[in-house]
């Protein structure tokens, strides 16, 4: 099977690429981190709160456009915590909206794999009324977490992957 990788964290010594962005942004208190942790692997986690209508933490990367029409999945190794979390992309950097698929962690290492073409597109907790994910490359991924509830969260990744 032909696979690209787009991130293996083993591998990547410099997160400057990697922006947290949480809640605070409109006010709310919740705080998320994006370290290198002693086994290579990178670790999202922190704490959601929902103190000033809050509730949301997330990691992004944007890069060079990467073409994806040859793949249709995207596949994430990772541990997580038993909790769910989002998978999003978006075609262009600049769009507002993002394409995303939900996915729920385990617990222990697993490998998630989303199709493109499940990803729907999300602009601030709304569902937009147009299709799925269908364009030909990507410029961001990130993860969110946001799950109505305050909870602590963390989620240790190992590798991003197109197949």
């Amino acid at each position: 099977m032909n696979s690209k990788v787009i991130v293996d964290f083993k591998s990547l010594t410099d997160l400057s690429n990697w922006t947290v962005v949480d809640d605070v942004v409109m006010g709310g208190k919740s705080s998320g981190s994006f370290k290198l942790n002693a086994d290579g692997y990178v670790v999202f986690a922190g704490s959601i709160s929902h103190d000033n209508n809050g509730g949301f933490s997330s990691v992004r990367s944007r890069f060079q456009r990467i073409i994806v029409s040859e793949y249709t999945k995207i596949s994430v190794k990772l541990r997580g915590d038993g909790k769910k979390y989002q998978l999003r992309i978006k075609a262009k950097a600049s769009d507002d909206y993002s394409y995303i698929a939900p996915f729920l962690t385990s617990g222990e290492w697993q490998e998630i794999e989303i199709s493109l073409k499940e990803m729907y597109p999300r602009f601030r907790g709304q569902i937009l009324d147009q299709p799925n994910f269908s364009h030909e490359s990507i410029e961001e991924i990130a993860f969110l977490i946001g799950n109505k509830k305050a909870e602590d969260f963390k989620l240790v990744i190992d590798r991003i992957e197109l197949k």
